[in-house]
């Protein structure tokens, strides 16, 4: 297993520090502040351990309410809200020097059969085929506002393989685009003999949902993003839709589209398939998406 995967385990390894409350370390992400995914899939991780061992996590709404602080824990309090036959409810708050910083509602459901359809899986090339992150980063070197931006990109996302299947918004900076995307990803090592296997691999796509989702807005406004600081973004709320089992360590496609930017803010949603083409995830996401003054 890749270090960098390891040190992610132990990121989402929460302390329980009573029955409904937990704390959890954090690091800086590729601006100075506590990545979304990193808080939302803590907080994921807090409400499923509080759940029975044989429901699993269903959907999931958040908001981000303040800027977190990579250099201080954060504690995570369990809202019990309902355990009914088949659903069951947390709501959790995440807090950091006595405020909240970020809200989560999970619902978690027992196995049970039901009709079944879905979207089909768009066109996209093999993910072996693409070029990995190590690749592709430096060739846009000279576009990041810091020198030392793309050494920094990938060491904080060096546990995922993550690969875009066209250029990444900073690729075509001034030229606005259709506004979709596409990134085939997956964990940098294999997860076989982890604990609460259901749980992580939901919450290490909760993790990765926050990485690239506000790219398809940036492209259809010609925006490199926060990377080159041509535009100042932050989420705003979080949802997702987990439909059919899948596993975080395999291929998995993230087609990603904006229908909106307005007033300040950029909607993205998206659809996250397997491999072979079953759906597994729903996301939508809106952010703040300001051009500096």
């Amino acid at each position: 297993m890749h270090k960098a995967l390891a040190s992610l385990l132990d990121l989402l390894d929460l302390e329980r520090v009573e029955e409904n409350m937990f704390r959890g370390q954090s690091r800086s992400a590729i601006v100075p502040r506590v990545f979304g995914g990193q808080v939302a899939a803590q907080a994921l991780v807090a409400a499923g351990r509080t759940v029975p061992a044989d429901r699993h996590a269903h959907s999931l709404h958040s908001y981000f309410l303040r800027m977190g602080d990579p250099g201080a824990p954060i504690v995570y309090t369990v809202d019990r809200i309902r355990d009914g036959r088949s659903f069951t409810t947390r709501r959790v708050v995440a807090i950091q020097h006595g405020k909240p910083i970020f809200h989560l509602s999970a619902s978690f459901q027992t196995y049970e059969e039901g009709m079944d359809h879905q979207a089909p899986m768009p066109p996209a090339p093999d993910p072996e085929s693409l070029p990995t992150a190590a690749q592709t980063l430096p060739r846009y070197k000279h576009l990041f506002a810091e020198p030392t931006m793309v050494e920094h990109m990938l060491e904080t996302r060096a546990a995922v393989d993550l690969r875009y299947v066209d250029e990444p918004p900073w690729g075509t900076v001034g030229t606005p685009r259709e506004p979709r995307s596409q990134v085939w990803f997956r964990t940098n090592g294999k997860l076989d003999g982890a604990v609460d296997q259901s749980l992580l691999h939901v919450c290490l796509a909760t993790y990765v949902s926050d990485m690239t989702l506000l790219d398809s807005v940036l492209l259809a406004h010609g925006r490199g993003g926060w990377v080159v600081g041509d535009v100042v973004g932050a989420s705003l709320d979080h949802a997702m839709w987990f439909h059919r089992p899948f596993r975080a360590d395999e291929w998995l496609l993230y087609d990603q589209e904006s229908t909106s930017s307005s007033g300040g803010r950029g909607l993205g949603q998206a659809r996250i398939y397997t491999q072979d083409g079953r759906l597994a995830i729903s996301v939508i996401q809106e952010g703040v998406v300001r051009v500096p003054r």
